[in-house]
């Protein structure tokens, strides 16, 4: 594999990232089921969107959906993980629905796919600036993912 295929495949996984979470996001917003928000995505955003004026590369098809469908079966204990990695007085149910879809996908891919956490930490730190380009909410989301890790896969710290 050359150096620019390799890279595009780390643009591909990162762009179903985003897509990921934006998935995640739609479904929770406006009340839509998994099947219908999966097709709408690679059928009619997956190479169309635009991030900072820039065409989006195609997702990998297989990384997104895998992300989508362990959110949604492992969303109680990825949700109770996350609890457990804020504040007490913050619960996921009152922070920004894109921050709970972005730790929703994350949770993911700690809790059912072979990222490793690391690989993960960084990848949604990308995607959270992409969501909040002033920067105010990595240094959050990074204390929540690196918890949420250590609490997932232990063994990888």
């Amino acid at each position: 594999m050359t150096a620019k295929a390799g890279n595009d495949k780390r643009k591909m996984k990162s762009a179903s990232r985003l897509y990921a979470v934006q998935a995640l996001f739609q479904m929770e917003q406006a009340g839509q089921a998994l099947d219908r928000v999966k097709v709408e995505f690679l059928d009619h955003r997956f190479g169309v969107e635009q991030l900072e004026g820039e065409e989006m590369i195609e997702g990998n098809v297989t990384l997104f959906t895998n992300i989508l469908e362990e959110a949604v079966s492992y969303q109680a204990k990825i949700d109770q993980m996350t609890d457990r990695a804020l504040v007490a007085k913050w619960p996921i149910a009152r922070i920004d629905p894109v921050l709970r879809a972005l730790f929703r996908a994350a949770g993911a891919e700690f809790v059912a796919l072979d990222t490793p956490p690391k690989v993960v930490i960084v990848e949604y730190l990308d995607v959270a600036s992409a969501f909040f380009p002033d920067g105010k909410e990595a240094r959050f989301v990074n204390a929540v993912l690196d918890h949420m890790a250590r609490e997932a896969k232990p063994e990888a710290f």
